[in-house]
């Protein structure tokens, strides 16, 4: 039995939308229980960049990033997934809002301590100023989506669109070869793995480092097999959490909510990440330190909820989902939440002298 035949009938077993859920389920306990693993976190990696070092968080966080790559390349070389099919390459791009959202976004997770992502791997082992932040980034996320904040981030987004009526695919526009993605991404893990040589990381972390870039591919190997097999029209995507913290909120609020990937992807984080730290023995309760740390990490989650929103994707779903497909703006949300994250680290946490 291929693939796609076992889809089809999963599908049939299960109804396609209960599938697509389950899909996410199985995407999310992969991606939180290598995340809480390997410790992989985009602020972590920006902070020690911005401070001239290229320590283990930042060998971890270019493993995940060209693992991703690797896998994701891999699977289209085999024909496991098509790209172009994607959502987020299938509909036309902001510039303006990967610029402003990505700088947003990066300024929001160095004040809340962690990207969306690395806030619902902690809330799962415990951390209640991860809970209290990630609520608050899912909330801000809705309010940017159809709430208050959707003219703004509308008008924002409107601004610079990419052009043909889709996203811009890099590999295309640069015309490099089906093959270029991947030979990237093997390029980015040789050097990931130089420097976890240099900062004597073990190999069970850099399995697990490899292991968030594998339930990218997953998730996208996933839907991409189910849209083929479903009658309904079925979105092609993978782990992302700005939209899906929006979705996953309302599903719970809304008795009308329907069963969708994303549904199943946040709960599916958040199990996968308590699995692991409760195995490991890392589940402990941790609370704000004071009232000042409260409200920056308040700050940060809206600024993350809002930004994530308007580049398009979060440090997970731009920066390395939207990335290992090479969609356009995605690269450039994360070149920008880098800037973002960079200076704000100079400007807010670094010593003066």
């Amino acid at each position: 039995m291929d693939l796609l035949t076992l889809f089809e009938a999963l599908a049939e077993r299960l109804g396609e939308a209960p599938l697509a859920a389950l899909f996410g389920l199985v995407t999310g306990v992969t991606f939180g229980i290598a995340a809480q693993r390997s410790r992989f976190c985009l602020r972590a990696a920006t902070v020690e960049f911005a401070r001239g070092q290229l320590g283990d968080r930042m060998a971890v966080w270019l493993l995940t990033f060209s693992t991703a790559l690797v896998w994701v390349q891999g699977a289209e070389l085999l024909g496991l997934m098509r790209s172009a099919d994607a959502r987020m390459m299938a509909v036309p791009g902001s510039w303006s809002g990967a610029i402003l959202g990505g700088l947003v976004f990066g300024t929001g997770m160095v004040l809340a301590r962690g990207c969306s992502g690395r806030l619902l791997v902690l809330a799962a082992t415990g951390n209640l100023r991860s809970l209290v932040s990630g609520l608050i980034f899912a909330v801000v996320a809705q309010m940017s989506l159809s709430g208050l904040l959707s003219p703004l981030r509308d008008r924002i987004a409107g601004l610079w669109i990419t052009s043909g009526g889709r996203n811009m695919d890099l590999l295309t526009q640069f015309g490099w070869p089906e093959w270029g993605g991947l030979a990237l991404g093997l390029a980015i893990a040789t050097l990931a793995l130089i420097l976890s040589q240099r900062n004597h990381i073990g190999a069970s972390r850099l399995i697990f480092s490899s292991g968030v870039g594998f339930a990218v591919a997953l998730g996208w190997v996933l839907t991409y097999g189910l849209s083929q097999v479903g009658f309904d029209p079925m979105q092609i995507e993978s782990a992302t959490f700005t939209g899906p913290s929006a979705h996953t909120l309302m599903f719970f609020l809304d008795r009308n909510a329907v069963l969708e990937f994303d549904i199943g992807l946040v709960p599916g984080v958040f199990i996968g990440a308590m699995m692991a730290a409760w195995v490991s023995g890392e589940m402990k309760l941790q609370a704000f330190d004071d009232a000042a740390t409260m409200r920056r990490a308040m700050v940060g989650a809206v600024l993350m909820g809002f930004g994530g929103m308007l580049a398009g994707g979060c440090a997970i779903g731009a920066g390395v989902t939207g990335g290992s497909i090479f969609t356009g703006t995605a690269w450039l949300a994360l070149v920008f939440m880098w800037i973002g994250a960079v200076v704000t680290d100079h400007l807010v946490d670094q010593p003066r002298s």
